[in-house]
Order: C-alpha cells, then structure tokens, then sequence
C-alpha cells in the first residue's frame, strides 16, 4: 500500500524555521545545491526515521489565509515537554492538547513560520 516516505516545510525564512526545529526536534539540516531554488535536506537523526526539506515558501500567504498542506504530526515522548519546547522557540498553540481516547494524547501547534504542525504522544490510558 502507498504511504508517506517524505515531508516538506514551505518557510517565509528558511533560517528561523531551521532555527526552531533544531531546538526544538535537534532536527538537522543541509542545502542542497541541486535545487533551483532555497532548499534544504532535513535529517531528523532517528533510525528509521522519515526524511524531509525545508524550502522557501514557493507564494505569499495572505493574511488570515491558511497554507495548504497536510500536517505532520511527531511523535514525542512528552507531549507537555515538547510543546513547552516548541512555546519557548516560538510556537503558539492551534488546538490545546486533548485524548485520543485508549491511544494518546494530541496538540496542534503552528510555527514560526505559521505551519500548523501536530505531537502526539503515546498512551493507551489516555481518556
């Protein structure tokens, strides 16, 4: 069956967005020359884990207009630690943390280049 096997963040700075999700993931980062345009290969430093890039938004979001996209959503060990992780780097909360009931517990926040981006954290209790 088909299934994702690599993620792109658009950024209006390429440089903050790197910024935030290296403190915040300790994502790291190198251009890749071979684009035409701002582009950056994203290595997440987890075994196994998926790839992505990071790239200059490709159009100008309008005020109150949302980005099209598809949101990712990480996996973290602490939900409440990672949000105030990504609170102190700059994130705002979209959607509070809430259950998922007998699976976990999910927020929605957007970053610092008004990305909608999810965590999840794992936990069969939760209710």
């Amino acid at each position: 069956m088909p299934a994702p096997c690599y993620f792109e963040i658009h950024a209006d700075d390429c440089k903050r967005a790197q910024k935030f999700y290296g403190e915040v993931f300790g994502w790291s980062f190198s251009y890749y020359e071979a684009a035409d345009i701002e582009y950056y290969r994203i290595e997440v430093n987890e075994p196994n884990g998926m790839r992505g890039g990071l790239l200059k938004r490709p159009g100008m979001v309008q005020p109150m207009q949302s980005p099209n996209a598809f949101v990712v959503t990480i996996l973290v060990p602490s939900i409440d630690a990672y949000t105030e992780k990504a609170k102190a780097a700059g994130a705002l909360v979209a959607l509070p943390k809430f259950a998922v009931k007998g699976m976990g517990w999910t927020t929605y926040l957007i970053d610092t280049e008004k990305n909608v981006f999810g965590l999840f954290q794992q936990d069969d209790n939760a209710a």
